[in-house]
């Protein structure tokens, strides 16, 4: 019966994994009552699933270990989440002038909305981005040069920055893997971190978009440091409590 039991719940918690790394995550309510067992017993799964490296615990559940993702895989996760943050986001963005996107699936979905400008430059290092941002009228689209990364296929590396470093920003739109109010941001690669470092550096406004998931949290990379950010946008409702660490460190959104 040990040996059963120790094979069911190796299951159990291999099918987490799976179900973390889905659009939505896991929640423990839901992952109790399709395995047919306490929210304890899923909570504690999760925990030696976190110290595992293969989930990252957040509230309410768990969404998948922070590692470099292909764009089309992270465009899926949260989907909805990252609508509510571009149609907030998009009352930020200037008729005019000049600012810049991150290679983020977040800011992407913000230059997917974007409509009509008068005269707007827009700086990023997502070919995906873009590519989106072509055919927009009154918007000269710029991608910066630098090496693809492997997975993600942002432009990184010392092209990237000379690039960027050359040109000051109206306003830097960037999201992030995660987001602790001490530490400030951080990223899945030291390469994708020193990008928006470098971004944030030229901003006169630095706009962190992120979904309620990443609060709270640390990646693996030290990105924005809290001072950094000016204003926060989440999915979430401006008075919820989630957001109150963050209160003092930039204007909630």
């Amino acid at each position: 019966m040990a040996l059963s039991g120790n094979l069911d719940a190796q299951r159990r918690r291999d099918e987490l994994v799976t179900m973390a790394e889905g659009p939505e995550g896991v929640s423990i309510d839901g992952a109790a009552e399709l395995f047919a067992v306490s929210s304890m017993t899923i909570r504690r799964d999760l925990l030696e699933l976190e110290a595992e490296g293969r989930v990252r615990r957040v509230r309410g559940g768990a969404t998948a270990a922070p590692r470099a993702r292909p764009f089309d895989a992270r465009r899926s996760m949260r989907a909805s989440a990252k609508r509510v943050i571009a149609e907030k986001a998009l009352h930020l963005v200037p008729a005019a002038g000049t600012v810049a996107l991150d290679a983020s699936t977040t800011i992407s979905t913000l230059a997917a909305v974007l409509g009509p400008r008068d005269a707007l430059a827009v700086y990023t290092n997502a070919v995906e981005t873009f590519q989106l941002l072509q055919p927009r009228e009154g918007v000269t689209a710029v991608l910066s040069g630098g090496t693809a990364e492997p997975t993600t296929g942002s432009l990184i590396g010392p092209l990237a920055l000379r690039s960027l470093q050359a040109v000051y920003f109206d306003v830097f739109f960037a999201s992030a893997d995660a987001l602790d109010e001490g530490d400030g941001s951080s990223e899945v690669s030291v390469e994708e971190a020193e990008v928006k470092r470098a971004l944030a550096a030229q901003a006169s406004t630095t706009v962190l978009c992120v979904d309620a998931t990443k609060l709270g949290r640390r990646s693996v990379a030290r990105a924005l440091e809290p001072a950094q950010v000016d204003v926060l946008i989440t999915d979430l409702d401006p008075a919820d409590e989630r957001l109150d660490p963050f209160r003092g460190i930039a204007e909630v959104r």
